[in-house]
């Protein structure tokens, strides 16, 4: 009889929430698919999963990955006309604090950096995604 692992705390089921990254990226209908050097727009999209277990959240994820699979968009500066393919999943991972203002739902751990190069990621307000008014993506969702 084949004795189950036991998942360790770090990929336990700790609050009920999960957060799950994923990827997707514009493709044009008139590229060569076949060449996998070619540049494109992506984006990581980051989410809130609710669910029991890991195996659950992995599911869901996967399936709110998909919703926006296939639809279509144009370039609107050459007006080339494509579909956003998601591609899979990029990060999985249990949140350890109850959801509330202040609780900490990721972090990062960097070693053996340069204090330098640890101050150089931080931005300072215009900087931060947030108050970046710009024009955005060019490749616009129909």
């Amino acid at each position: 009889m084949k004795r189950r692992k036991e998942i360790p705390f770090r990929n336990r089921n700790h609050t009920g929430w999960w957060i799950a990254y994923y990827v997707e990226r514009f493709e044009y209908y008139d590229e060569d698919r076949s060449k996998l050097n070619r540049r494109c727009l992506a984006w990581e999209n980051t989410i809130l999963v609710r669910a029991e277990g890991r195996e659950e959240a992995y599911r869901k994820a996967m399936a709110f990955g998909r919703i926006g699979d296939g639809s279509e968009g144009h370039d609107s500066g050459t007006r080339r006309r494509g579909a956003w393919r998601f591609e899979g999943l990029t990060s999985l991972v249990p949140i350890y604090e109850k959801i509330e203002d202040g609780a900490e739902i990721l972090w990062r751990e960097y070693k053996g950096r340069t204090v330098k190069k640890i101050k150089n990621r931080v931005r300072s307000k215009k900087e931060l995604e947030a108050f970046d008014d710009g024009a955005g993506p060019e490749a616009r969702r129909a």
